[in-house]
């Protein structure tokens, strides 16, 4: 993947990308294991966009390749979700409106440093499991080592969200292939992702002219 915007080509440069998107979306349908089915889907996505394959993974219930970044990205969420929370529902237990308020923005803030940290999260977990997404200060190192490039690939990660719920406009039958084709979307982002905060390779030693 050369560039971050392969990421919206290359899922269709699989002659069986409809197919795939589609089962892998009925899948998708089914609550908890099919959420953890797509994520494993992701992440073999993303072995596929590495070795520099231009395809899905085959449909199917890939529990014990999603499980880890399931529950690793439901716990960040549940963590960065109890400050705000706590605040705006003693806000509205004590009907401030001013501490409601402030509650919200901080469910706001930490949404925003959540999806700055994404695209380390999903890189970690998938490189080392359970323990690469609880490996808080590698993900932060990773984040903040080149700022620039996890706002793009955040960024890149929240649009292919939007994506995915757009299938709603279609009476929800659209889902069956804008929530695959986000995840799609997701993992050609962390392929690039993981290529251009690796850095050039080194270089080796200048040859020698012989006399």
């Amino acid at each position: 993947m050369t560039s971050v915007g392969d990421s919206f080509a290359w899922p269709f440069q699989d002659p069986g990308w409809f197919s795939k998107m589609i089962v892998q979306g009925l899948i998708a349908i089914i609550p908890i294991i099919g959420w953890i089915a797509l994520i494993g889907w992701l992440l073999m996505t993303i072995d596929n966009y590495r070795a520099g394959r231009r395809e899905l993974a085959p449909a199917g219930f890939h529990l014990e390749r999603g499980i880890a970044l399931f529950v690793v990205f439901l716990i960040w969420a549940v963590v960065f979700g109890i400050p705000g929370g706590i605040l705006a529902g003693a806000g509205n237990s004590s009907h401030s409106a001013g501490l409601a308020g402030f509650g919200n923005l901080i469910s706001f803030v930490l949404s925003l440093l959540l999806a700055f940290l994404a695209p380390a999260i999903i890189l970690h977990t998938y490189r080392a499991g359970f323990a690469g997404g609880f490996d808080v200060g590698g993900i932060w190192q990773t984040a903040t080592s080149n700022p620039t490039n996890t706002i793009v690939a955040g960024l890149l990660i929240y649009v292919a969200r939007i994506i995915g719920v757009l299938g709603v406009i279609l009476c929800c039958i659209g889902l069956l292939f804008t929530i695959p084709y986000s995840v799609a979307i997701t993992a050609g982002v962390v392929a690039w992702y993981e290529r251009v905060m690796a850095g050039p390779a080194p270089m080796g030693p200048a040859p020698t002219t012989p006399a």
